[in-house]
């Protein structure tokens, strides 16, 4: 099967080739009547889909089987296999999926699902979700729906593994947060050429008072998109930060759309970018303001620091307001590393390819010292160590001094 074979396909052909019940009927019908996605979409101008899309796949729909004990919940190739006592997984095909989310992957991916995995807590927990990939050459599609009760307060972290080979992951969550809930939640994610391609697909849904704080961190050198649909209700707010390295030709990014409903709403964006060899980062993201949401607050940054002249940052930050009484901007930087730092550096003794080195990880760090648990900001700090000290990232930075220093900036402020 290729996905290629699901353009110009009615939704009940859809449905039949992924052998989906007409409960994802409404999935479907959203995935046709926005299209597949190709390289003319707005959304994935900038991503290769077209080599995904025509890859030769067999679709891969896990059973529910007996769930083991564990200190994490663990999810191999879209079936729960561990969990911790307490934690109550179910398996249903009630949830609530949203018409209007922008990325057709979003809808593909609950109609190629079997079932969806639904997680509702109603105390205060810490969960790490860690993610196994075993099947190769394999569509791995699957959802996960989290329910937090009202004033609740939850941290979740999320790690993956895969001995996997050229498999397509179509996954992301559907998580609403009740009444006064707040939700820390952290992806840390390492993906390598040949592995596995993933698009995440996320909705957000916050009630009054809520809160959202969402770090991710995306390394290596395959391809890998999350997008991201937040929508804000009264007093509620979200903290978004991406730190994204990407080497050899990988093509990584960020697509969001952050919709301020409800009055007194707040937003804050940040993206920060590394980008080696012919990698391609992307931020494409949307903060809009409805008529509704009086009193908003919204900013958003993307910076990129290119390390040689092959890579390549799409950014496009931007602001969709329908009032006047809010507070709002919007930035993007792009370049290289800044000269008169280096020089610093280097009129104290150290070396050219050292500092680089030093400048790239601080960058980094400023995000990843951000996390308040010592334990998971450690192992992120290692798994960026791990994915940016290669060969060919020490030999970019040796000779990056060579390419010409183009800056872009651009900023607006409402």
């Amino acid at each position: 099967m290729k996905l290629l074979d699901f353009k110009d396909i009615q939704a009940s052909g859809l449905l039949e080739l992924l052998g989906a019940d007409e409960s994802r009927s409404s999935s479907a019908k959203s995935f046709v009547d926005i299209g597949l996605p190709n390289k003319k979409s707005e959304e994935y101008r900038y991503v290769d889909i077209e080599s995904v899309l025509n890859q030769e796949l067999s679709l891969h729909r896990g059973e529910p089987s007996d769930i083991e004990s564990s200190t994490k919940l663990i999810i191999t190739d879209g079936v729960v296999t561990s969990a911790p006592e307490g934690v109550v997984v179910r398996y249903t095909d009630g949830v609530e999926v949203c018409s209007s989310h922008f990325d057709p992957l979003y809808h593909l991916g609950h109609t190629a699902s079997k079932l969806t995995l639904a997680i509702e807590i109603d105390n205060d927990i810490s969960l790490e979700i860690h993610h196994r990939y075993s099947k190769s050459d394999a569509l791995v599609a699957y959802r996960t729906a989290i329910y937090l009760s009202a004033n609740t307060h939850t941290t979740i972290s999320e790690t993956f593994d895969s001995e996997s080979r050229d498999s397509v992951v179509i996954n992301g969550y559907d998580i609403f947060l009740g009444r006064d809930a707040t939700l820390k939640m952290i992806k840390n994610q390492t993906i390598n050429s040949g592995e596995y391609r993933v698009f995440a697909s996320h909705r957000f849904v916050l009630d009054t008072n809520s809160s959202l704080d969402i770090k991710t961190f995306d390394f290596g050198s395959a391809s890998s998109m999350q997008s991201m649909l937040v929508e804000l209700g009264e007093r509620a707010h979200i903290d978004a930060s991406h730190l994204l390295y990407a080497s050899a030709d990988a093509k990584k990014g960020t697509i969001s759309k952050i919709r301020h409903i409800g009055e007194h709403s707040t937003s804050t964006q940040t993206a920060k970018n590394i980008l080696s060899e012919n990698a391609r980062g992307i931020f494409d993201a949307l903060i809009k303001v409805e008529h509704s949401a009086k009193h908003t607050k919204a900013h958003q940054n993307s910076k990129a620091i290119l390390l040689n002249t092959g890579a390549y940052m799409a950014s496009r930050p931007q602001l969709e307001i329908y009032i006047d009484e809010l507070e709002a901007s919007h930035g993007s930087t792009t370049g290289q590393l800044d000269g008169k730092q280096l020089f610093y550096l280097r009129s104290r003794g150290i070396s050219e390819i050292e500092a680089r080195k030093m400048l790239v990880q601080a960058f980094a760090n400023e995000l990843i010292d951000s996390i308040t648990d010592e334990t998971i900001a450690g192992r992120i700090h290692l798994d960026f160590e791990k994915a940016f000290y290669g060969g060919a990232q020490l030999a970019c930075l040796d000779t990056c001094h060579g390419c010409e220093n183009l800056i872009v900036n651009e900023e607006a402020k409402v």
